[in-house]
């Protein structure tokens, strides 16, 4: 099974969150953790925000940081192309979804296409209800 995490379920490997050690479980069993590109990016800037907030120490951060870069090579990755963000807009619209969300959803989708058992993992109500809409396995 391919757990798919968008970046609400994958900060939360990083930082102590409300559903932390649900998805460490998951994570834990999954045979593949899979996330689109983008999610570096996006988990790079809820960090920060969380050290902003005060959420987190500078060392906190800067340990997170360590972490993600180190396991980010262990993930499987939806590289960003044409055909997917042309999904990712269709299901946007579709589902009334932000931008990036739609592309969790569009890179999840691509995944099952190609033969993945896949489950999602998101912490987005709207998002999470488009995944089944499209028939994924949803898990928080």
């Amino acid at each position: 099974m391919i757990l798919y995490v968008d970046t609400s379920a994958l900060v939360k490997v990083y930082v102590e969150e409300d559903g932390t050690l649900a998805v460490l479980a998951r994570v834990d069993h999954a045979e593949a953790v899979a996330t689109a590109l983008v999610t570096y990016a996006e988990a790079r800037a809820a960090l920060a925000r969380h050290r902003r907030e005060g959420g987190i120490t500078g060392a906190d951060l800067r340990r997170a940081v360590r972490e993600l870069d180190r396991d980010w090579r262990a993930y499987n990755v939806v590289d960003l192309s044409d055909a997917l963000v042309h999904s990712a807009g269709a299901l946007a619209e579709r589902h009334a979804l932000r931008g990036y969300d739609a592309v969790h959803l569009a890179a999840a989708l691509e995944l099952r296409a190609v033969g993945g058992s896949v489950e999602f993992c998101a912490f987005d109500g709207r998002l999470n209800r488009a995944a089944r809409r499209e028939r994924l396995v949803v898990i928080t």
